[in-house]
């Protein structure tokens, strides 16, 4: 017996192809997909290329799914395949009984009923009863090809006008009743009759994402309630699974459009029509984890973009909790908020496409959107409140299964939550306003004493740190973390610090003169020169000194720099995570933290700064 096609479709969902390609032959990321070296025939230049449910090969033609994949690759039989990517993605294969067989047969049937009755609910809406549904989306501001395009149709006001006129296809109530078109006029008295589910309404046919309809949504004309309806849960339909314009939105991601997850059917539609052809919406319900899985296979980041009332802002905030222990490295979201009380079909009505590009392009990563809802209304007055909020930005985190990926969301977190909580350097002038006023040191009679100068004290041992990072640049790939997290000076050191990451991930040598060339190549030559200069530098940074010793003098600058209650927070995570992994380099990291911490505590808090 043939497997059933929902079983296979949700099958190849579950498969992500780039993870299971991936284990054969070395993909590289090309825009929105992969591409590799074919393993299925010789060749030294790519022309494998993998997309989100399909492969395909522009050398010798081979083409097909996660199964295809499996059975080529590995000559694995069909019904091997399938139970080999089951057992992975967490399936049973259903066995080959009879029932099974029959929901098959019905399932076929179905999608034919369906398909009929979409095209009975089009033909109506372009009689004269269906007059009063077309004014109302002219008025709404769709076209006759989005229409058509979106198969919108009227379901009629006559009862049991959809039964007699898909009879005539042979079409019996009973299948209408399992599609879900029709439902008992009372659930107790099947001697009742039927009625149908969709009266005197706008239709709007939903498709699954290989564009075969599998239920309707409806909405009612003027101001009865409920406004909007969808079908009922039936063999082809599951409500959590499906998202209203998957369908379209998979072509619209693949040549090149944004991802976007809106409220309603009218907000898709809208969309589409001013260009926007990655638009999807959920259907009536708050997202699903079934339908972040559905986004995921087809775009790393979809833009959640919610109406911009209060319901909006809570939904978004349910969205990125319901995210969060499903994030991966190659997998997250992005927010975006409307303000106004606007949604996307208003928006675009008042302030065109450009209106709305402007919200997608101003949308939040997830970690910036989860501060804020989680931060929302809560008071940071005492030591407790803030205390309070910690915790829960940490189990925020926690929630993350990737180690890595968690510990970057709590320092991410954490570090806007220490940053709201420093208290700002006094004003020029605060003491004259009342500020309280140290008195001058004794010092000698008649030498005047320069002031210090707490920002240039700053960028000097921020330049003490990545000249010893330009001297001895082997360090780096120890330090990595560290150095992306630190807050430094503005300008040159943040420039600096990026093509110095950069380099990184490219160089196949960590050498300090190749390093000194790329600088110059990127237009960074008088900084780096700046950098080394000798004057005021560490003996860490001295091209002769010791690894040890630079590797100690750049942590002690580190020290300095990051400040007595980040190195706090960050040895007590550095902490954690060896206690979770017991991996050598967290330990080293914990051990380096935990010095850095102490010589900032005690000792010279300038000793590096003495030169040769």
């Amino acid at each position: 017996m043939a497997l059933p096609p929902a079983f296979l479709e949700e099958l190849r969902a579950r498969t992500p192809l780039p993870g299971l390609i991936g284990r054969k032959t070395r993909l590289i990321r090309n825009g929105r997909q992969w591409k590799a070296c074919c393993p299925f025939h010789n060749e030294k230049t790519p022309s494998f290329y993998v997309y989100d449910d399909h492969f395909h090969c522009f050398g010798c033609g081979a083409h097909g799914d996660a199964i295809t994949f499996l059975m080529r690759a590995e000559g694995a039989a069909f019904p091997e395949a399938v139970e080999r990517l089951a057992a992975e993605a967490g399936m049973e294969v259903p066995k080959p009984t009879p029932q099974a067989a029959a929901r098959e047969r019905r399932a076929r049937d179905l999608y034919a009923v369906l398909a009929a009755a979409e095209a009975a609910y089009r033909r109506r809406l372009r009689l004269p009863e269906g007059r009063p549904a077309l004014d109302y989306l002219k008025r709404r501001g769709l076209s006759d090809d989005t229409i058509a395009r979106f198969g919108l149709g009227w379901s009629g006001e006559g009862r049991g006008a959809l039964a007699a006129e898909l009879k005539t296809e042979g079409i019996e109530p009973a299948q209408l009743v399992a599609a879900g078109l029709m439902k008992p006029r009372d659930p107790d008295r099947p001697e009742a009759g039927l009625v149908d589910m969709f009266f005197g309404r706008v239709m709007f046919p939903i498709r699954d994402r290989r564009g075969r309809v599998i239920s309707f949504g409806g909405r009612i004309l003027g101001d009865g309630q409920p406004k909007y309806v969808n079908g009922p849960e039936t063999e082809l339909f599951q409500k959590r699974h499906s998202l209203y314009g998957l369908d379209l939105a998979r072509e619209g991601v693949f040549r090149g459009a944004t991802l976007l997850v809106v409220e309603g059917y009218m907000d898709v539609i809208a969309l589409h029509q001013a260009g926007f052809n990655g638009a999807v919406a959920p259907l009536g319900t708050a997202l699903t984890t079934e339908q972040l899985e559905a986004l995921w296979q087809i775009s790393p980041e979809p833009v959640l973009c919610f109406d911009g009332d209060a319901a909006g802002a809570r939904a978004a905030g349910r969205a990125a909790e319901l995210a969060l222990p499903l994030l991966a490295p190659d997998r997250s979201l992005a927010l975006a908020a409307l303000t106004g009380g606007e949604d996307p079909d208003t928006l675009i009505l008042k302030g065109g496409p450009q209106g709305f590009q402007a919200v997608i392009d101003a949308a939040k990563p997830l970690s910036v959107a989860l501060y804020d809802f989680l931060t929302e209304g809560r008071p940071q007055a005492t030591p407790e409140q803030r205390a309070a909020l910690r915790h829960r930005l940490e189990a925020a985190a926690r929630a993350i299964p990737d180690k890595a990926l968690a510990s970057e969301y709590r320092r991410t977190l954490l570090d806007r939550l220490f940053a709201a909580g420093r208290r700002p350097a006094p004003a020029r002038g605060a003491a004259s306003r009342g500020a309280w006023k140290r008195e001058p040191p004794m010092g000698v009679p008649g030498i005047r004493r320069l002031p210090i100068d707490p920002p240039a004290v700053r960028l000097e041992r921020a330049r003490n740190l990545l000249a010893i990072l330009l001297r001895h640049p082997v360090l780096l790939p120890e330090v990595e973390e560290s150095l992306a997290s630190l807050d430094l000076p503005e300008g040159d050191c943040t420039a600096l610090r990026s093509a110095l990451l950069a380099w990184l991930g490219q160089a196949d040598v960590l050498d300090s003169a190749a390093l000194m060339d790329q600088l110059a190549q990127g237009g960074l030559e008088a900084v780096a020169a700046w950098v080394v200069r000798p004057q005021g530098l560490s003996q860490a940074a001295h091209p002769d000194a010791q690894p040890a010793e630079a590797l100690d003098g750049w942590w002690h600058f580190f020290g300095l720099l990051r400040g007595e209650a980040e190195l706090i927070e960050d040895q007590a995570q550095a902490q954690r995570l060896l206690v979770e992994t017991n991996d050598a380099v967290a330990q080293q990291r914990l051990i380096r933290l935990s010095e850095a911490l102490a010589a900032l505590r005690g000792g010279d808090p300038d000793q590096g700064l003495r030169g040769p």
